[in-house]
């Protein structure tokens, strides 16, 4: 029988907490061993897939940095389950523009373009409840939450798959008949620019889940 799936939560900045609460709500159903609060190299090389949360991108990257940690955060990234979301997702991403003066540190593991901060300022922050096919069959619609949130504006790789698309017109301040991306999946790679740890609903979580446990099958 295989051990159960050990998840960390990249616990240097951000919501980190709320994504830990969200899985231990799954624990039991899912089967799911320790949930640990990652914050040194020696505790990301103890679990088996990672959830870097939102919070600052730029802050949590310089603190990665000194912490030694943003070279480790790279190489398991590329080769392990890891879930980024809103400030998570701008770090996986290979490009991102409007970030601030001087630019930021990226992972540079998911081949997509992200653009920080596409909706506006924290006053700007809304919700939206759309169908999430990528959730399964008949799934109900799921409340998606965007604060002061990222959107993938290029994918560059054909293997990335869109999973979620606003509205036409939602973020956008140009005319388009195609909405704004704003999930994807990579490999072993998951980009959310929404915050599903502030909803009481796991599912989300649940599809990492399963992803991570097939990643590693």
């Amino acid at each position: 029988m295989a051990s159960p799936l050990r998840i960390g939560v990249l616990a240097l900045q951000g919501a980190f907490a709320e994504h830990i609460h969200a899985l231990e709500a799954l624990r039991e159903a899912e089967g799911l061993g320790d949930i640990v609060e990652v914050r040194t190299s020696a505790g990301l090389a103890a679990v088996d897939a990672l959830i870097i949360p939102g919070g600052e991108s730029t802050s949590m990257a310089l603190i990665a940095e000194r912490r030694g940690l943003l070279d480790d955060l790279r190489e398991f990234a590329r080769t392990k389950p890891t879930w980024g979301t809103c400030a998570g997702l701008i770090l996986l991403a290979a490009r991102a523009v409007h970030t601030k003066q001087g630019g930021q540190r990226l992972l540079e593991v998911l081949p997509v373009t992200v653009s920080r901060n596409q909706f506006g300022r924290q006053v700007d922050s809304f919700t939206v409840t759309l169908d999430s096919p990528c959730l399964g069959p008949g799934a109900a619609p799921f409340e998606y939450v965007f604060i002061r949130a990222p959107a993938i504006i290029s994918v560059d790789d054909p293997e990335v798959e869109p999973l979620v698309r606003l509205p036409a017109g939602v973020g956008q301040t140009e005319a388009s008949e195609r909405g704004l991306l704003v999930a994807v999946r990579y490999r072993n790679l998951l980009g959310t620019s929404f915050h599903p740890e502030l909803t009481s609903d796991t599912r989300w979580h649940r599809y990492f889940v399963h992803m991570a446990r097939a990643a590693l099958a």
